[in-house]
């Protein structure tokens, strides 16, 4: 009952990256402009789906909820940090604070992953089966992958984030990170965390690998039908849809992965800060781009908006 009062009244603090104030400064705008940009962008791509009818497909409806939970995703972290910028690290975050970010970020990041396969797999229907891909993926269809996306990444965040404060932390502590990350955290527990590195380890794994044999599947059929494929139109629109999906893959469960499945002797708290810097304010930028550079039908759509503007 002590442990457990003392740690309810620990406060985190989040180490700066620079004892000099003029760099904090200039990375605060560096990841204030990152983040506007990040929201823009995404938010543009909702905007375009919702409002062009010509986009409602089930491959628009996902990449739209994509970019939803791109917004979310960043801005469970990028408040916080860029107020820890500011304050030179002295920002402080209760446990309850720091669990209930930890929670959002491991929900929001698990159900992206999810829907990164999810996308892999309406992109298979499209290509595979093209005249009967209106019936096979079918709007409650659609609905029913979007929402069991969000309760696998409910699912995976809940019992992680109990497991990790359940631990005893005995002091006011300085976090060797932005944000409330999981490894970042445990390594202030005044406690063996043995078997919670081994259930975050199994878990990730776990979280990675399916999603992403799932899209390895998926892309080896996609790769069979293409070759299929006479006309040369045919295979250009084909490619060009998927390759955006694939380098958002790629970049997202890279940079996750590194985090996550590391050894623990391996494991840099600097190194581990710039990698997530990647997936918490890079990615969610690169993914409209990549995806309005790579789709013919979403740039057009953007053209037409634009001009009425």
């Amino acid at each position: 009952m002590e442990e457990t009062n003392k740690t309810a009244k620990v406060q985190f603090f989040f180490r700066p990256f620079s004892a000099d104030p003029k760099v904090q400064a200039l990375i605060f705008v560096a990841f204030l402009a990152m983040y506007l940009t990040s929201l823009g962008g995404n938010a543009l791509i909702a905007l375009i789906v919702q409002i062009n009818y010509s986009l409602h497909t089930p491959m628009y409806f996902f990449l739209a909820n994509l970019a939803a939970l791109e917004i979310l995703y960043t801005s469970c972290i990028a408040p916080l940090a860029l107020a820890n910028l500011l304050s030179m690290g002295r920002t402080p975050i209760s446990i309850t604070g720091c669990g209930t970010q930890m929670f959002f970020f491991v929900f929001l990041g698990g159900a992206d992953c999810v829907l990164l396969a999810v996308m892999a797999y309406d992109r298979l229907m499209a290509i595979r089966y093209p005249l009967g891909y209106t019936l096979l993926m079918s709007w409650p269809l659609c609905v029913e992958l979007m929402v069991g996306s969000l309760i696998l990444g409910f699912l995976l965040s809940l019992p992680l984030t109990v497991l990790i404060f359940r631990l005893p932390f005995c002091n006011n502590s300085e976090i060797y990170h932005f944000f409330c990350d999981m490894p970042a955290v445990m390594r202030l527990a005044c406690a063996d965390t043995h078997v919670h590195q081994t259930a975050l380890y199994a878990i990730s794994f776990t979280v990675l690998s399916i999603p992403l044999s799932m899209i390895f599947v998926s892309y080896v059929f996609i790769v069979v039908t293409v070759l299929r494929i006479r006309s040369t139109e045919g295979r250009r629109r084909a490619c060009s849809t998927c390759s955006a999906h694939l380098s958002v893959v790629l970049l997202q469960c890279g940079c996750t992965s590194f985090i996550y499945l590391s050894p623990r002797s391996s494991y840099s708290p600097e190194t581990g800060r710039v990698v997530s810097v990647v997936y918490t304010f890079i990615t969610p930028i690169l993914n409209p781009l990549i995806y309005s550079m790579r789709n013919k039908e979403l740039k057009n759509a953007l053209r037409r908006a634009l001009r009425r503007l």
